[in-house]
């Protein structure tokens, strides 16, 4: 059986997904995820859900979301984290790619050259 070679998420560059619109204000990002697809518009209609769900980030989201400009690597955005932070972002890797992986299981980021959206 051949090993598999293990994901790096430190070589990857993250690229806002263009699907989603998001604002800033106090330093706070807001990301505003649309709902779309046949069963969420029955949702909307039916159940009364909302069209779009406001996800507010916290202050260490809102600081990683501002760096993601579709050049800079998951590698290079932790150097900016443990700058502003410093210890306070510890343990900081972990972490990062943990948040990394859930903004894109979440569609709010892409990878670049790994997802077709992102070419």
């Amino acid at each position: 059986m051949a090993k598999t070679k293990a994901e790096n998420y430190l070589d990857y560059v993250p690229v806002a997904n263009p699907k989603n619109n998001w604002d800033e204000k106090d330093g706070i990002v807001t990301i505003h995820m649309i709902h779309r697809g046949f069963y969420a518009k029955i949702a909307q209609k039916f159940f009364h859900t909302p069209r779009v769900s406001n996800i507010d980030l916290d202050g260490y989201g809102s600081f990683l979301w501002m760096q993601i400009d579709g050049e800079r690597t998951v590698g290079q955005m932790a150097e900016q984290m443990k700058a502003r932070f410093g210890q306070d972002a510890e343990p900081l890797y972990d972490r990062l790619v943990k948040y990394v992986q859930i903004l894109r299981n979440n569609d709010f980021v892409l990878f670049r050259g790994r997802d077709k959206a992102s070419q």
